[in-house]
Order: C-alpha cells, then sequence, then structure tokens
C-alpha cells in the first residue's frame, strides 16, 4: 500500500520559534540555524494503541528567519535545507544474518513561507494573525517503497491567531501564550484544528531563557486519503496528537545565542510514540 505522508507540525514547533512571537517591529529580525531528530521504534495506531516498527530516524538541518517589515507585519521563512528519512536494517534474533537491507533516502524539504500582522498590543497584552504557506518542495516519494518522506507533496495554508501577555515575576520577565489555527489541506488530505499553550521565564539577566509548550492537533477526518501506515511514520493522512516541550536558549553576547530543545507526543493516533531533539545557533536583532 502506498504510503501517504503530510509533513510533521512539531518539526516546526519545536525548533524553530523565537521566543513570545511578538511581532518584532521594522528591521528586526531573528534568524536561527537548527538541526532536528527523531527516532523511533514503536508508534501510536489509528486507536491510540502503541505499536513496533523497525527502528526509523528522521533528521534536517533548516533556517529558520522572522523580519519585521514595519511595527505591524512581519514575514517568516522556514526552510529545511537538508532532510534525511532512514530505517535500520532488519536483523535476525536467531542467526544474527540480516534478514532486509535499510534505506536512507536525503533531500530537500518542505518549505514554509509566512506573514504575520499585529493586530493589537498594549500594555502587557498582544494579539496576531498569521497566515503560513506550506510548499511541497521536499521528496514525498523515496526509498524502494515509496515510504521515506521529506515532504508531503501538497501545498496547505495555515491561518492562525494567537493571544499573548507578558509581565514579570519577582523581576524575572515571563511570558504567556496561546494560539488557535486551522490548517486547509490539498491532495485529498484532512484539514486539521491547531492550537496550544506556551510560557517562557529568563532566569539570568536576559540571558538564559526556559520555555515549556503544549500542542494539539486534532484532524477533520474529511480527506481522502488511507490513513493507515505500516511502518509507523510521522507522516500520515489523519495524525492527531497532544504534545509537550521543552525549550532553553541562552544568549552569550545581546544578539547570539544557541538553543535545545526537546518534543514528544504524550497521546496521539498515527504517530511516532517517541521524544525529538533540536538543537541550534540563532542571531537575535532588536
Amino acid at each position: 500500500m502506498k504510503k501517504h505522508t503530510i509533513t510533521f507540525v512539531l518539526i516546526v514547533l519545536a525548533s524553530n520559534i523565537s521566543f513570545a512571537q511578538w511581532t518584532k517591529g521594522k528591521g528586526n529580525g531573528y534568524y536561527k540555524l537548527a538541526g532536528w531528530q527523531l527516532q523511533y521504534d514503536e508508534h501510536y495506531t489509528d486507536t491510540g494503541a502503541k505499536d513496533p516498527n523497525r527502528t526509523r530516524t528522521l533528521f534536517n538541518t533548516s533556517i529558520y528567519a522572522e523580519y519585521g517589515l514595519s511595527n505591524k507585519f512581519d514575514v517568516i521563512a522556514y526552510v529545511p535545507f537538508f532532510a534525511s528519512s532512514s530505517q535500520n536494517n532488519q536483523i535476525s534474533g536467531t542467526t544474527g544474518g540480516t534478514i532486509s537491507q535499510g534505506e536512507t533516502v536525503n533531500s530537500f524539504g518542505d518549505v514554509d513561507l509566512g506573514i504575520r500582522y499585529g493586530l493589537y498590543k498594549k500594555g502587557n497584552w498582544a494579539a496576531d494573525i498569521k497566515l503560513t504557506l506550506g510548499l511541497p518542495t521536499g521528496d514525498n516519494n523515496g526509498g524502494s517503497d515509496g515510504s521515506f518522506q521529506n515532504g508531503d507533496g501538497e501545498f496547505n495554508q495555515i491561518l492562525s491567531s494567537s493571544l499573548g501577555y507578558s509581565t514579570s515575576y519577582k523581576d524575572k520577565p515571563i511570558y504567556l501564550k496561546s494560539y488557535l489555527g486551522y490548517n486547509n489541506r490539498s491532495e485529498g488530505f484532512s484539514d486539521e484544528f491547531r492550537t496550544g499553550l506556551e510560557a517562557g521565564i529568563n532566569l539570568i539577566n536576559n540571558k538564559l531563557w526556559l520555555i515549556t509548550r503544549l500542542n494539539v492537533v486534532k484532524s477533520f477526518k474529511n480527506g481522502s486519503l488511507n490513513a493507515t501506515n505500516s511502518n509507523g511514520s510521522i507522516f500520515a493522512n489523519d495524525i492527531e496528537y497532544s504534545s509537550f516541550g521543552f525549550e532553553t536558549a541562552y544568549y552569550i553576547t545581546k544578539k547570539l545565542g544557541i538553543s535545545l530543545g526537546f518534543d514528544s507526543a504524550f497521546s496521539g493516533k498515527i504517530i511516532a510514540a517517541s521524544p525529538s531533539f533540536s538543537g541550534g545557533i540563532f542571531l537575535d536583532i532588536k
């Protein structure tokens, strides 16, 4: 059976977001070079139970950028210029011989382009609306069986809005943020509802940020593609999940910093049941 895929939202959410995501302001920007990896040997089925699968690894290296065109408008780009999907050899537990060879497919990934508009910013509150366009620039049919994808092969549009609040606690800056979004998909994929929460605190004189986030994706199940994926890939139609994540970012200078992140789905359907890890270096120009 042919495996149909979609780009996994956690790839973007986990490793390519600047803190709080208020509009940047004219001439300001945030730029990040990041790596992301997920290795898994079990997955959530379409009933929410866990099943084992041959070990697969997904990896990408990306550039993420935000730039303030004005005090109200930002442009956003996520470019995974290297993406890799691989599977280990299957080894016999009795003879130690190789039952089937592993595979690796390397390619460009799917690009996201977006624009954000600041609806409201007064006092400690801020609200925005964002449109993201997902471009099918990655390989969606790699490997001997077509299941080694680094892209989804479809054009999608995500419309989302967020509301945030920033303040301080014992002289330490903190922020809280929530968002709602709708992902309009094509090529037979089901549309999605997305929501999430994020919170961050600065611990050491504007140098060390700790961030935690919760994300939920629900499928409207209005697509025509079969959701079955026997390889347990995180790429499938009608995926659903609830995930939590943590990120730490340290400013080496006022503009340059490094970050480390962790994200994992704690419940889901048709999605990998293992955590992902990310790391990067960023430039924050204010």
